[in-house]
């Protein structure tokens, strides 16, 4: 891994002691797959960290020095994973948040994580989101309850779990968001009390015809005719197992995985 440190238009290797993402998770962040040494969907995140931004009123960082950035730490990569992480910078102790804050932006080039040459096994957690409509759909910075999930299990056959809110409705995987086919049509659910809005999740709605958010339950979920995982790093994943639960490879998969290879070279079936 190598980093920046981006404060007040100097470019430095460490964060202060003091930084609100640091001791409050006040912050956002996004992950981006780099291919072919370009970010991909660099437009599309860098609009979702500038939403984010703004629902925690969190001064907006200069898109081209971060890009610019983030183009020196990856020099000649060809294939990476990049993080931009956004706080309100330093702000001593306690919960009041500065009056005219200096974003701290952190940005850090990662390897790419090998390829998921096959269908992938899932598991129920039993930790669960809480709802909170005013942080839904953002990345925002504190992710304990996916540390906690993540915590559950540590069987190298399971690739993810899928994690419900404290009202039993399926909200994600720990690190993806998740489609389920209902009827003949790929549902999602919604990230209006609590999620992320994913990139990929928002191609699959735009390109996926039928398309659609629903409230789902796990036993909906258990019972969908296929199942995929999908974010920004790795795209459409398929699912083979769920718990007691198999399928086998789906066309409608199959197919929604060619249509965005097509969209994004970066996912094509050997690049997962």
């Amino acid at each position: 891994m190598s980093a920046k440190v981006l404060r007040d238009g100097r470019v430095g290797s460490l964060v202060e002691p003091d930084d609100r993402g640091l001791a409050y998770g006040d912050g956002v962040f996004e992950t981006l797959l780099v291919h072919e040494g370009q970010p991909v969907w660099w437009r599309e995140h860098w609009n979702r960290l500038l939403r984010g931004a703004s629902v925690l009123s969190l001064p907006a960082p200069d898109e081209l020095q971060v890009r610019r950035e983030c183009e020196s730490l990856l020099g000649k990569t060809d294939r990476a994973v990049l993080k931009i992480i956004l706080t309100r910078g330093s702000g001593g102790r306690g919960y009041r948040a500065p009056v005219s804050p200096v974003a701290t932006v952190v940005v850090s080039s990662h390897a790419a994580p090998s390829p998921v040459r096959e269908p992938i096994a899932l598991r129920w957690c039993g930790t669960a989101i809480a709802i909170q409509p005013a942080l839904a759909g953002i990345k925002h910075l504190n992710r304990l309850e996916q540390v906690l999930a993540r915590a559950e299990w540590s069987d190298p056959g399971i690739f993810d779990g899928l994690m419900c809110d404290t009202e039993d409705r399926v909200v994600c995987a720990t690190s993806a968001n998740l489609f389920a086919l209902v009827g003949g049509r790929w549902l999602t659910p919604g990230v209006d009390r609590c999620g992320i809005a994913g990139i990929a999740r928002a191609w699959v709605l735009a390109n996926a015809p039928g398309a659609a958010e629903a409230d789902l339950s796990a036993a909906e979920v258990s019972h969908a005719d296929a199942l995929f995982l999908c974010n920004a790093v790795r795209g459409i994943l398929p699912v083979s197992r769920l718990g007691l639960r198999e399928w086998t490879e789906h066309e409608a998969v199959t197919g929604l995985r060619r249509r965005l290879a097509e969209a994004q070279p970066a996912f094509a079936f050997g690049e997962q």
